[in-house]
């Protein structure tokens, strides 16, 4: 097991997959499959988690995915976000990574800002901003297309370049935005999207 920052070691602490549903088990097992055929074959892992906005949940996944592949030493691990279109990350977003124990920085200051955020004192940051999932800065081929969100997944059924889809849906917490339960809402999808990372990757044999 790999050194994180405590906040976020203390909160990896508490996850309980038995708190899972076997139902969910079942839509989580394929990109489970996927990893450990490609750890097994020492092949490069590259996942790009999709959402319309590339706002919320897609960003979530990627940190958490990155983080939990550290945490249980998964190596050539890359994990990425994207759009069906580009808009920015929604601030509620970085805020609710810092509270779970992440160190961001704000890189830029424009409608799409640059955050780097980091897991550990030496790891390079997770770059996080809003962009297409087939922006230059994802990868173009070779990697898997996780689909966080279910108008993404419905109004894309083609993904290029993508070596298999898996729709793994959370719901939005942006229905909750400006109301008195947006910041318990934030949390709990954070919580159940970390849980589940936690989850995936714990699953695999190295």
């Amino acid at each position: 097991m790999n050194s994180i920052f405590p906040e976020i070691g203390k909160l990896i602490s508490s996850f309980d997959f038995r708190s899972i549903t076997e139902e969910r088990k079942i839509v989580l097992q394929p990109l489970i499959d996927f990893i450990q055929f490609k750890n097994k074959n020492n092949l490069e892992i590259r996942l790009n988690f999709i959402c319309t906005h590339n706002s919320r949940r897609s960003h979530l996944s990627q940190v958490w995915a990155q983080t939990a592949a550290y945490y249980y030493n998964i190596k050539d691990v890359s994990c990425y976000s994207g759009g069906t279109e580009a808009t920015a990350v929604f601030p509620k977003i970085a805020e609710t990574l810092v509270k779970s124990g992440f160190k961001i920085t704000k890189l830029s200051d424009d409608s799409n800002p640059v955050y780097a955020i980091k897991f550990e004192e030496n790891e390079n940051p997770i770059i996080g901003f809003s962009k297409t999932y087939d922006h230059d800065f994802n990868p173009a081929n070779d990697f898997a297309a996780i689909m966080t969100c279910s108008q993404a997944d419905d109004d894309c059924h083609f993904i290029a370049g993508a070596e298999k889809r898996f729709p793994i849906n959370f719901e939005d917490p942006k229905v909750f935005d400006n109301t008195l339960q947006q910041d318990e809402k934030y949390m709990e999808r954070n919580l159940q999207i970390a849980s589940e990372m936690f989850y995936i990757f714990s699953q695999i044999k190295t």
